[in-house]
């Protein structure tokens, strides 16, 4: 699936990956491919990606919206 994790100052990540762990405002939640559509807001927390050859990275955000849809993933957040 494609992520792209933007701020209102640039794109932190944009690229294929296996999985993403956001810090929604009902809990911390992880999206793989196929995930059904969803838009989501998010609170202060780290963003967890995991890329298609398994390595993890994070995000530190204060914030920010979620939206899934057929297998795109955007975050934008505020740092």
């Amino acid at each position: 699936m494609f992520l792209e994790i933007v701020t209102p100052l640039e794109t932190l990540f944009s690229g294929e990956v296996k999985k993403v762990k956001v810090p929604g405002t009902g809990g911390s939640f992880g999206i793989l491919k196929n995930h059904a559509p969803i838009i989501s807001s998010l609170i202060k927390g780290e963003v967890k990606i995991i890329d298609t050859n398994g390595k993890e990275d994070f995000f530190k955000i204060n914030g920010g919206v979620v939206e899934v849809l057929k297998n795109n993933v955007i975050i934008l957040a505020s740092l």
